[in-house]
């Protein structure tokens, strides 16, 4: 969310100094510019899907408990192409719905360039606006994804993939001894360094779950318990170094010094046909995750209670900010504003002006409570509507609800 915010009012935060050698603002410098790293902030959270979707298979295989680690392998699979599929496809509905009644309109004709790149116009017809939406839930599906609704969802697919990538390689290699099975998966890492270039794999999903899945090892081992009382040592510089690499602009980066050191670094060790925006991201990103998992006090700080909230509500802030942003934040934001002629590229267009500093203070504290409000109620009211939907399916599915057979059956 922080990197669509950037996009809308602080685009100038994504270049790393203003002009080649010039001077960069303090949002501009390493780390502090995070807030506008999509890149960076994409890698975690497809590491964290492969470190969730393999920890209890992990741990129940080291426990020697193959079988029920098979079960879970089938159960989880199926399980997680419902809740990323279902709770993605209603919240599409609700944008299709609100874009019909004219919510995107002001977003649409702001001067802030995220929202109005995002926001799609009102279908011709009610008749044509169900077309519309078939199409974009479809295509959130489908390869080099984009949903015109919502579209922030083009990474769906690739947490969708990257769950896929666990569970095979896990099926593959339950039954092998701890030892191995690690060996096998960090050959698979570098591997998918190869294969993820050749396929298109524009987000690196291979290399951050198999990261994930590595680090689920990691964890059910006795090796952070040893490394634990040096844990104040370590996890500092290791955290700021990660912090550094995910700062890694996603443009211009010969501007400052500090990103052309690493640029000439990704031109002497990254693979070929390596996407430089996201190489130093997605190292910094296996970096500062594998920091926590061997760190036991980053690790006792991030269970604050507040910490734990924002990831019980994570994935439907994901799904809503962009509906919120481009309707809610819009209002806000431009209702007061008038038109005037804009000149952007050579181009002039009649835009909401954006607003001064001061309107910016007062709105956005409302902005955020009511975003995070109705990602609450989503994540306590909505959600577990998912969750049984889910299982309904998984009872008819695995066979495990009472119900007729779908053929006669011969009784002699």
């Amino acid at each position: 969310m922080s990197s669509h915010m950037v996009l809308a009012f602080a685009r100038s935060i994504i270049i790393p100094s203003h002009g080649k050698n010039g001077p960069a603002d303090l949002m501009q410098r390493p780390i502090f510019r995070l807030v506008g790293q999509g890149a960076a902030w994409v890698a975690v959270f497809i590491i964290l899907s492969g470190f969730v979707n393999s920890l209890k298979p992990v741990k129940l295989a080291r426990a020697g408990q193959t079988e029920a680690a098979l079960s879970n392998l089938a159960i989880g699979s199926f399980r997680r192409s419902f809740r990323l599929v279902l709770p993605a496809t209603a919240a599409t509905i609700l944008s299709c719905f609100i874009t019909q009644l004219g919510a995107y309109e002001t977003a649409k004709k702001s001067d802030a360039y995220w929202l109005y790149s995002t926001s799609p116009s009102p279908s011709s017809s009610w008749g044509t606006a169900v077309e519309d939406l078939v199409h974009a839930i479809q295509t959130t599906w489908t390869y080099n994804p984009e949903n015109p609704y919502d579209q922030p969802q083009w990474a769906l697919l690739y947490l969708l993939q990257g769950s896929m990538f666990v569970f095979t390689a896990l099926l593959v290699t339950i039954n092998l001894a701890p030892r191995w099975r690690v060996l096998t998966l960090v050959f698979l890492h570098f591997w998918s360094w190869n294969w993820g270039i050749k396929i298109g794999d524009l987000a690196m999903v291979g290399v951050n779950v198999f990261s994930g899945v590595i680090f689920a090892e990691l964890n059910a081992s006795e090796i952070p318990l040893r490394f634990a009382k040096w844990s104040r040592l370590f996890a500092p510089p290791l955290v700021i170094c990660s912090l550094v690499l995910m700062s890694y602009p996603s443009q211009f980066q010969d501007w400052a010094p500090w990103s052309d050191f690493l640029t000439r670094g990704f031109m002497k060790i990254a693979p070929v046909n390596a996407e430089k925006m996201r190489f130093w991201p997605t190292l910094g990103a296996q970096l500062f995750v594998f920091t926590i998992v061997m760190s036991p006090h980053l690790r006792r700080f991030l269970s604050h209670r507040w910490f734990l909230w924002l990831g019980k509500i994570s994935f439907p802030l994901y799904l809503l900010h962009g509906s919120f942003m481009r309707s809610v934040l819009a209002w806000l934001l431009f209702s007061r504003q008038q038109i005037t002629e804009i000149e952007e590229e050579g181009q002039k267009h009649m835009r909401y002006p954006l607003p001064g500093v001061p309107t910016f203070v007062f709105v956005m504290p409302v902005f955020f409570v009511i975003l995070f409000t109705a990602t609450h109620f989503w994540a306590v009211k909505v959600e577990p509507y998912f969750g049984v939907m889910t299982k309904t399916a998984e009872d008819i599915m695995f066979g495990k609800s009472e119900r007729s057979s779908a053929l006669p059956i011969r009784k002699d």
